[in-house]
């Protein structure tokens, strides 16, 4: 683990924090969101857990993990516009809460954040068994195939949560 590695995997944590509370609680006009709170805990006190195992345990999947750059033209057009995609989706929950487009009960945010806080877990552990997950795609020096039923169950999963997960 390097300093330099360390400090641009805070800065990174921090600044997704603080932009994705900007865009959540602007557009609501109001701290006072428990549903974007309790979502914000439940992805970013996992993230930083998971960030802090990768520095300690596979610090050069941490880099990769960081590395957001795509070199393919077309590659990087699709990574643009679901970050478009994702980051409008935390605009339109917060404008939601202002508007009252569409109200769920309680119980339905609640089941919601098990469901993505599991599905957070399973993608902690395919961390944990690929090491070269990149976020980019690349062909690295040494890569295996993965091909366990963990990992098959997982990609499915993963689909699916990105779904759910912007709907509510």
């Amino acid at each position: 683990m390097t300093r330099e590695l360390f400090y641009q995997a805070i800065l990174k944590f921090v600044l997704g924090v603080v932009i994705i509370g900007i865009l959540i609680f602007l557009p609501a006009g109001t701290f006072n969101y428990w549903s974007a709170w309790l979502f914000m805990g439940i992805l970013f006190i996992p993230m930083f857990f998971v960030g802090i195992v990768m520095m300690i345990k596979n610090p050069e999947l941490l880099k990769k993990r960081l590395n957001a750059k795509e070199e393919q033209a077309e590659q990087s057009l699709v990574i643009k516009l679901s970050g478009l995609m994702f980051l409008l989706g935390f605009v339109i929950a917060g404008l939601n809460l202002r508007f009252k487009w569409i109200l769920l009960s309680k119980w339905v945010l609640w089941v919601g954040a098990a469901v993505f806080l599991f599905l957070y877990l399973l993608y902690a552990e395919v961390l944990r068994e690929n090491t070269y997950l990149s976020r980019t795609i690349e062909v690295q020096n040494g890569q295996k195939v993965i091909d366990t039923w963990f990992h098959y169950l997982f990609c499915y999963f993963s689909y699916l949560s990105c779904h759910y997960c912007k709907e509510n």
